[in-house]
């Protein structure tokens, strides 16, 4: 399901879902909910919202991932720390220092490329041991 009208994937990863005979991409359209009993059994979609072409359509799926932009949450970190043009922390080098002495960063929050749970948890980990060695050296 995707709101545009095209994917913003890399040309190889569209070739990729391309090829594969078991994912149809449902471009122009909005999911307006979900729907089933104790699981999730299906979902409702709009396409072409606000055209003439406007149409309602259900769909039956047993599963639902959603993922939609991908602003990171550091708004209230503005002028604390630094942040990049997209809103990431701005790491230091190789760690996962900041920008302010003693603050370090993990997660979606300092990762634009990634963004999965296991990275993350990586990272949390990496931030971890580096404040564990800026403590030590106080």
């Amino acid at each position: 399901i995707v709101r545009k009208p095209y994917l913003r994937a890399s040309a190889a990863m569209q070739q990729r879902v391309n090829e594969k005979e078991n994912i149809e991409i449902l471009y122009n359209t909005n999911t307006v909910g979900l729907f089933g009993e104790q699981f999730v059994e299906g979902a409702h979609l709009v396409q072409f919202k606000g055209t003439d072409k406007e149409q309602m359509l259900d769909i039956d799926i047993d599963g639902f991932f959603l993922a939609i932009g991908h602003k990171p949450n550091t708004d209230f970190l503005k002028g604390q720390v630094a942040l990049d043009e997209q809103g990431y922390i701005a790491l230091g080098g190789i760690t996962t220092e900041t920008s302010v002495k003693g603050v370090f960063a993990a997660g979606d929050v300092a990762d634009p490329h990634y963004r999965q749970a296991i990275v993350a948890a990586g990272s949390g980990c990496r931030a971890a041991l580096d404040a564990k060695s800026y403590l030590d050296a106080l």
